[in-house]
């Protein structure tokens, strides 16, 4: 069993980065690891800012209870400075 499916209540604030430091995406999700998967196959579910950057490293991954608290602690991140990013990134490992 992936550990997306032993955390099915929860919701996800990602970010991954796009190749060779390049910027850092940051989104939402239910299972971490199927969206990955989304965003580097760079499909139609994948998001438009990440198509065409690849390769993709996820580098952060944290909890939240629900929709409303990930769609909160994503607007938070996205407002940080990258160096913020990073820091936040650095400390979770």
């Amino acid at each position: 069993m992936s550990n997306s499916k032993l955390y099915t209540n929860f919701w996800w604030v990602y970010m991954i980065q796009c190749a060779n430091d390049g910027p850092l995406y940051t989104g939402i999700t239910t299972d971490v690891e199927r969206r990955f998967v989304e965003h580097q196959a760079g499909g139609v579910k994948a998001a438009k800012f990440l198509r065409g950057k690849g390769p993709l490293t996820l580098l952060y991954r944290e909890s939240v209870t629900d929709k409303s608290a990930a769609l909160k602690r994503e607007i938070a991140i996205k407002k940080l400075s990258r160096t913020q990013k990073l820091a936040l990134i650095k400390g979770q490992h």
